[in-house]
C-alpha cells in the first residue's frame, strides 16, 4: 500500500475514536450513578493499575501477533466496554468495566504509534511522523468538536446515551482497522518471534537509557499524572464554578432587534450542554496546536515546549485555589495541552528507540505513567471528598511546578539535538 493511502486510512480510524461524546458527562454520569469521589478515583486506580500489569504484557501480545490484530482487539474491547458502561449501576459493575476498558487501551496505546512510525520508516519519512501524528490527532480532536456538543446534548436527554453513541463509533473503527497492512519494517524486525526475555531485555536496555531517564520522569511520570487528574475533575470543578458564581453563557447572532442583535444564553441548569460547548472548545484548539505541531517542534523547539507548558499548567492549577474562576482557564489549558504534548512526546521517545520491540517499550513507557497516577489518584480523591475537587487540583499544580522545577535542576530531559532552530546561548 503507498503509504499515502495508509496514512488517508489511519486519518479515518483516528476520526472514529469517539471519546468525546461521553467525556462532558461521563463524571457527572458517575456521580449520578451514587459514586462518590472516592469511589470514582477507586475505579481510576483500577484503570491505571490494569494498564501497569497489562501494558507490557498487551504490548508483548501486540509484538507477537501484529501491529493490525492488537488495534482489532483493542477497538473490540473498548465498543464493548462502553455498551456496558451504558447499563451499569453498581460500583463492582463499574470496576469490573473500568478494568476491561483499560485492557482494550492497552492493547491500542503503544501500537498506534509504532504502527505510523514504521509505516513511515518502510519509505524512509520516519522524520514525518509528528506532522502524520499531529494530524491525525487533530482529526481526531475535530471530529471530537461534533462529537462534544452532540454528547453533551445527549447527556441533557439521558446520560447514557453519549456512551452508546461512541461505541456505534468505535465499532465502526473496527471496519477501517481491517483495510490496514502491517508495515514492512515490522515483518522485517522479527519482532514476532520475540521471546519474553529477550522483549524484557529491549525495554530495560530502553528506558534505562541516560537521554530518556529524565524525559520518562519529567513527562511519562510528573506531568502526564497531573494532566490526568485534570480530566479527572474537570468536570465537578466546572460545575462548581459556574454554578457558584452564576456564569451563564450568552452567544451573540446577528438577528435583527431592538438592541442590534439577539441571544442565545445557556444557564447554570443546563452543565452538560455548557460543558458539551466547553469541550468542543478546547477540541477546537487542541486540534489547531496539533495540526500544526509540526510548526511548533521546528519554531519553538521540544525543549521549550517541555519547559514552558508544565510549567503553566501547574502554576494555572495552583491559583486556582486564591481565584476560583480561573478554574475555566486553567483547566481550558491544562487538558488542550494534553494531545500536542503527548504528540511531541511521541516523536522524542520513538526516534531513540529501536524497531524491534518498539510497542513493548512503548507500553512500559505508559505502564510507569500508569503507576505513578494512582498515588495521585487516591490522594485527591481523599481531599476532594473531605474538602473539593479545585483544592485538590491545586494541591497537584503545586506538585507539578515544584516536581517540573526539581528534574529541570537534576538534568534537562530533552537532548540539545532535539532543541528548535535557534537554540538559547549556552544551550
Amino acid at each position: 500500500m503507498a503509504v499515502s493511502g495508509a496514512v488517508f486510512k489511519y486519518y479515518l480510524y483516528k476520526a472514529t475514536e469517539a471519546v468525546e461524546f461521553y467525556r462532558p458527562i461521563m463524571y457527572l454520569y458517575l456521580l449520578s450513578q451514587g459514586l462518590s469521589f472516592t469511589q470514582i478515583v477507586i475505579i481510576e486506580a483500577l484503570y491505571n493499575l490494569t494498564t501497569v500489569l497489562g501494558e507490557v504484557p498487551t504490548g508483548y501480545v501486540g509484538d507477537r501477533i501484529g501491529r493490525r490484530n492488537s488495534l482489532l482487539v483493542g477497538s473490540a474491547l473498548i465498543t464493548a466496554t462502553l455498551v456496558g458502561i451504558a447499563f451499569a449501576s453498581t460500583f463492582v459493575a463499574f470496576a469490573l468495566l473500568f478494568i476491561c476498558w483499560s485492557l482494550g487501551y492497552n492493547f491500542r496505546s503503544g501500537t498506534e504509534d509504532a504502527w505510523v512510525y514504521e509505516t513511515l520508516t518502510d519509505v524512509s519519512a520516519s522524520d514525518e511522523f509528528t506532522r502524520v501524528r499531529g494530524r491525525g490527532q487533530s482529526i481526531a480532536l475535530t471530529a471530537g468538536v461534533g462529537a462534544s456538543l452532540v454528547g453533551g446534548y445527549l447527556g441533557g436527554l439521558d446520560l447514557t446515551y453519549p456512551f452508546l453513541a461512541a461505541a456505534l463509533f468505535t465499532g465502526l473503527g473496527l471496519l477501517v482497522i481491517l483495510t490496514l497492512d502491517e508495515p514492512t519494517t515490522y515483518e522485517e524486525s522479527d519482532s514476532s518471534e520475540m521471546g519474553i526475555r529477550e522483549a524484557w531485555g529491549v525495554v530495560t536496555q530502553a528506558v534505562g537509557q541516560r537521554r530518556l531517564r529524565s524525559f520518562i520522569v519529567y513527562y511519562f511520570v510528573l506531568f502526564s499524572a497531573i494532566t490526568y487528574l485534570v480530566f479527572i475533575f474537570l468536570q465537578p470543578v466546572f460545575e462548581s464554578v459556574v454554578t457558584d458564581f452564576d456564569l451563564s453563557l450568552s452567544v451573540p447572532l446577528p438577528v435583527p432587534s431592538s438592541d442590534g442583535y439577539s441571544t442565545i444564553t445557556i444557564s447554570t441548569d443546563n452543565v452538560e450542554t455548557l460543558l458539551g460547548a466547553y469541550y468542543a472548545a478546547i477540541n477546537l484548539v487542541s486540534a489547531a496546536l496539533s495540526y500544526r505541531i509540526s510548526v511548533i517542534e521546528k519554531r519553538i523547539g521540544l525543549r521549550r515546549w517541555f519547559i514552558v507548558i508544565p510549567l503553566l499548567v501547574g502554576g494555572l492549577l495552583a491559583a486556582m485555589a486564591f481565584v476560583p474562576p480561573l478554574a475555566l482557564v486553567a483547566l481550558f489549558v491544562g487538558w488542550a495541552c494534553v494531545e500536542p504534548t503527548r504528540v511531541l512526546a511521541g516523536q522524542y521517545v520513538n526516534d531513540r528507540i529501536e524497531t524491534l520491540g518498539r510497542a513493548t517499550v512503548l507500553s512500559a513507557m505508559a505502564m510507569v505513567s500508569a503507576l505513578t497516577v494512582i498515588p495521585f489518584q487516591l490522594g485527591s480523591g481523599v481531599i476532594s471528598d473531605a474538602m473539593s475537587p479545585l483544592l485538590a487540583l491545586s494541591a497537584a499544580g503545586v506538585i507539578l511546578v515544584v516536581g517540573s522545577i526539581a528534574i529541570l535542576l537534576w538534568e534537562s530531559p530533552i537532548e540539545r539535538s532535539s532543541l528548535g532552530p535557534n537554540p538559547e546561548p549556552g544551550e
